[in-house]
């Protein structure tokens, strides 16, 4: 009596809460779609990707590492040109402003010398000023010692 019941719930829990009999048909199914369906597609698409990876390697990179190459050389012979000629404006721009700048030096040199030789005047003239200067002041204590002499002459009426 216990058996077959324990039997039938076996049945009825395998029944509702045991998946597996279905999902592995469900996966059986879907392995023979694909295989029968999508293999061929799959498989040409592929075979498509491989021939155009061959194309590319065989043919198309060969060429294009070609040009790159011809024109690279191209561009860095022109680009080894135009960095003489930079080299050599340089050059110039720097000859230029040496010149300049020793102008520059020339002409400071020049007025240094003009405004020392220009003080050196001013410093004769005002020994020149100084000396008359004092020739004059003599000469009126001179004369303002004769014109007291004569004053006292005629202060002593």
């Amino acid at each position: 009596p216990i058996q077959p019941i324990i039997k039938d719930v076996g049945e009825i829990y395998s029944r509702l809460l045991d998946h597996r009999p279905v999902i592995q048909g469900e996966i059986r199914y879907f392995v023979k779609e694909f295989e029968e369906k999508r293999g061929l597609r799959e498989l040409r698409v592929l075979e498509n990707l491989k021939n155009t990876i061959f194309e590319t390697n065989e043919r198309v990179l060969p060429k294009c590492e070609q040009a790159m190459q011809d024109n690279l050389s191209e561009t860095f012979k022109k680009l080894q040109a135009a960095n003489a000629m930079i080299h050599r404006l340089q050059e110039k721009e720097c000859e230029a402003r040496k010149l300049q700048a020793d102008k520059v030096m020339a002409r400071e040199e020049k007025c240094i010398a003009h405004w020392e030789e220009f003080m050196k005047e001013q410093r004769n003239k005002r020994a020149e000023v100084d000396e008359e200067h004092r020739k004059a002041m003599e000469r009126l204590k001179e004369q303002y010692s004769e014109m007291e002499k004569e004053l006292a002459k005629y202060a002593s009426f």
